[in-house]
């Protein structure tokens, strides 16, 4: 009888070891409410080459599950109400396609959709859940209990503002989409947000810098690398361009 209690406690220890190693891989560190919040709202009073509008913000983990929805306005109404969900859709395509090993922005996307591209037909893919998108009392949305939380929204976007999250380890553990502005804003806006976080362990990516930063190399409609999104405003592209001296992403520990 001893020994089986023996063998039980073992066994129970063991299971519940692998289960705490296996957890960062897919939770990891992803930020609380308060601080998601913070940042946000912290990063879009800067110059950010959009229109300087208020924007949302959503975080989703490994598995494409919804963790936090976020605005900076003082209300939900001092954002587009259409953004909420397009930040929801960027953070799992930045999720979806990213891999521990390589990062790919919803802005490295946009010409390699584009009809010829070598990802041709992917933004038809994986639509979004219209059920979990629009469902609850719209006094909840951008709350802690957010109807869109605890839930996988799906879908995809093709042009800037969604980036995959990297912890200190290298781990990916989820993505974040922010919408609200222009699409070059809204890629700029996230980056900032993900560097505050420090969550942007980037392990290499397309754009030059090696990194998932918006490639700006589209002559006469046609992308030179094939990852390129449109110049939305000169400010915009020089902000995104000072990125590897402004806010480097950073090396694993």
């Amino acid at each position: 009888m001893k020994n089986r209690r023996v063998l039980f406690t073992l066994v129970l220890a063991a299971v519940l070891l692998t289960t705490l190693v296996a957890i960062p891989a897919f939770a990891g560190s992803l930020p609380p409410y308060a601080e998601l919040r913070a940042a946000l709202k912290s990063v879009v009073v800067e110059k950010n080459g959009g229109f300087g509008l208020n924007m949302w913000a959503t975080v989703v983990d490994r598995d494409g599950v919804v963790k936090l929805v976020v605005f900076s306005g003082e209300k939900r109404g001092d954002q587009w109400p259409g953004s909420r969900v397009i930040s929801a859709q960027k953070a799992n395509t930045a999720n979806a396609f990213s891999l521990p090993s390589l990062a790919l922005s919803t802005a490295n996307l946009f010409s390699a959709v584009q009809p010829g591209g070598s990802l041709y037909g992917l933004q038809f893919s994986n639509p979004v859940d219209t059920t979990v998108a629009y469902r609850g009392p719209s006094k909840a949305f951008g709350t802690e209990n957010d109807p869109m939380v605890g839930r996988k929204i799906g879908g995809v976007n093709v042009f800037g503002g969604g980036l995959p999250l990297y912890d200190s380890a290298g781990n990916l553990i989820g993505a974040i989409g922010v919408s609200g502005d222009s699409s070059c804003a809204d890629h700029n806006i996230a980056w900032k947000v993900r560097h505050i976080l420090k969550l942007d362990y980037v392990p290499s990516g397309v754009s030059p810098t090696k990194d998932d930063n918006i490639v700006n190399d589209i002559i006469d409609g046609k992308s030179i690398s094939g990852w390129g999104h449109p110049i939305c405003s000169d400010e915009a592209a020089k902000i995104a361009k000072e990125f590897s001296n402004s806010h480097p992403i950073r090396s694993k520990k």
